[in-house]
């Protein structure tokens, strides 16, 4: 591509100079240009605790901790090293794939996720934020696995009973929070988000059955109507923001 000049000389154009014009591409990832070879999240060692025993296979990694037994699966060309012995290593046939390198990284997300669940769990609290919003943790007379249901109170006509998995743990320490506990993540962030559609964001007094992921991002409702994203805040400082409130 080349660009010319021209000059105006009275009331005439007269052609200069032709020049070549440099091509200019926007990137809008500069991972994409820097890693195209591998995944920064991928290549990142797992450090395995002492109370967990992985037990690799070519489909799958089986984990076994105190709290239960799981499994992550695997692809074709993904392959489970142990440099060290207490840390666990994942790679790929071919990092420059673009697809290989995205399930890279997202199989080794998984595969710390299910060390994370085996040996600790995850808790997710909710928060009902509005005028009469209570629940309540009372059996379940249905014949359901767990035998437990929460009883929803949240501005209907009607309360709203929600049957609680077998895989799910809840508590109802005060009649506006609930605390949900799960080996699995993905199966505990589906639960809470039922929960939380049965009542969604209002958007001018801020009633919402509040989730508070366990991330240090927590919504809090404003005193002019919407949600604001607070960074660096901790569940005790919520608590009490929502006790004065």
């Amino acid at each position: 591509m080349r660009c010319t000049i021209f000059v105006a000389l009275n009331n005439s154009a007269m052609i200069v100079r032709s020049l070549p014009v440099a091509r200019f591409t926007r990137h809008f990832s500069s991972t994409t240009r820097l890693c195209k070879n591998y995944s920064i999240i991928g290549r990142e060692p797992i450090k395995i605790p002492a109370a967990v025993t992985i037990t690799p296979s070519p489909a799958a990694v089986n984990i076994a901790g105190p709290l239960g037994v799981t499994s992550v699966p695997l692809k074709d060309y993904m392959k489970v090293n142990f440099a060290n012995p207490n840390t666990l290593e994942l790679t790929v046939q071919d990092g420059s794939e673009k697809l290989q390198r995205q399930m890279w990284g997202t199989t080794r997300t998984l595969i710390s996720n299910a060390i994370t669940g085996m040996t600790d769990g995850f808790s997710v609290p909710l928060y009902l934020v509005g005028v009469s919003y209570r629940v309540a943790l009372e059996e379940d007379h249905r014949g359901t696995t767990d035998g437990k249901r929460l009883n929803l109170k949240l501005g209907y006509s009607h309360p709203i009973f929600v049957p609680i998995p077998s895989y799910i743990k809840a508590e109802v320490p005060s009649p506006t929070k609930i605390v949900l506990f799960c080996t699995d993540k993905h199966l505990l962030g589906l639960f809470a988000a039922k929960i939380r559609e049965y009542r969604k964001p209002e958007p001018y007094k801020g009633k919402v059955s509040n989730q508070a992921f366990p991330i240090a991002l927590s919504i809090e409702p404003t005193c002019v109507g919407h949600f604001r994203w607070k960074r660096n805040n901790t569940y005790q400082e919520y608590e009490e923001e929502i006790e004065t409130t």
